[in-house]
């Protein structure tokens, strides 16, 4: 579990946080939604320890991330798994050398093992006979998968992931919010996703949080999002007409 508790953060006369209380549980898909410039990413980077808040804390399993030595830190950072937006894959490397990173970072075992449990990572994602492939050899959907595979390598007991269907087909994107599902249930992790993609959160999303403004203006369910007055939150969500008619089928409101 991660708490983040009155956290704040300015850069320059900007402020782009302010106050901000929430908790990410355990074994569950936690979506921070908003619109861009809201202080989506500054957050998932202040709780990353890549911004050190100005005032508030952030909390592994009660633990404060900031007020930890180098050593602690290390030992946090070894334990979270990232996907990028965009898949971030570094293009000089192959699939299989793309996987390994992290644990040629942070692992120690041989080569072979870190090989090993390489391929059985891409193959959980069900990526087979790439190993030797580039990036710009795989097409987009498949990149996605690729950084899965290497955020999940370290077995991670915290997961973050960045608009993981920007660019994607709507087929493609399902696929990788099952998969993010399932693997955030099959390693129980606390899973953090940031996104824009509604159809995402009214499949997955189980702890809702949205931000405007750099403040935490509502939080709660996909259930309780189709039924919320929140009147930011509805002009995000409902935009564009479609998921009105999707409201309205649903709930019998406009």
């Amino acid at each position: 579990m991660i708490e983040v508790k009155g956290l704040s953060k300015r850069f320059g006369d900007l402020q782009v946080l302010s106050d901000i209380n929430a908790v990410f549980r355990k074994g569950r898909i936690n979506q921070i939604i908003g619109k861009s410039g809201s202080g989506k990413s500054v957050l998932a980077k202040c709780i990353v320890g890549l911004h050190r808040p100005d005032t508030g804390q952030v909390l592994y399993d009660g633990r404060s991330f900031h007020e930890m030595g180098p050593e602690e830190k290390r030992e946090i950072r070894q334990r979270i798994g990232m996907l990028f937006q965009g898949s971030a894959l570094f293009d000089s490397m192959t699939v299989l050398q793309n996987v390994m990173f992290p644990l040629q970072m942070f692992a120690r075992m041989p080569r072979s093992e870190m090989e090993d449990k390489a391929r059985s990572c891409l193959e959980r994602v069900n990526i087979l006979k790439k190993d030797d492939l580039f990036p710009a050899e795989i097409s987009g959907g498949m990149q996605k998968r690729v950084g899965i595979a290497r955020a999940i390598a370290m077995n991670p007991e915290y997961l973050f992931v960045d608009e993981p269907n920007s660019g994607l087909d709507p087929q493609t994107s399902i696929l990788i919010d099952d998969l993010i599902k399932e693997l955030t249930e099959e390693y129980n992790t606390t899973t953090i996703v940031i996104t824009h993609d509604m159809n995402s959160v009214m499949e997955v999303g189980e702890n809702i949080m949205f931000i405007h403004k750099g403040r935490l203006w509502w939080k709660g369910t996909k259930d309780e999002l189709l039924d919320s007055d929140n009147v930011e939150l509805n002009e995000f969500i409902f935009a564009g007409g479609l998921m009105r008619q999707v409201r309205k089928a649903i709930t019998g409101k406009g």
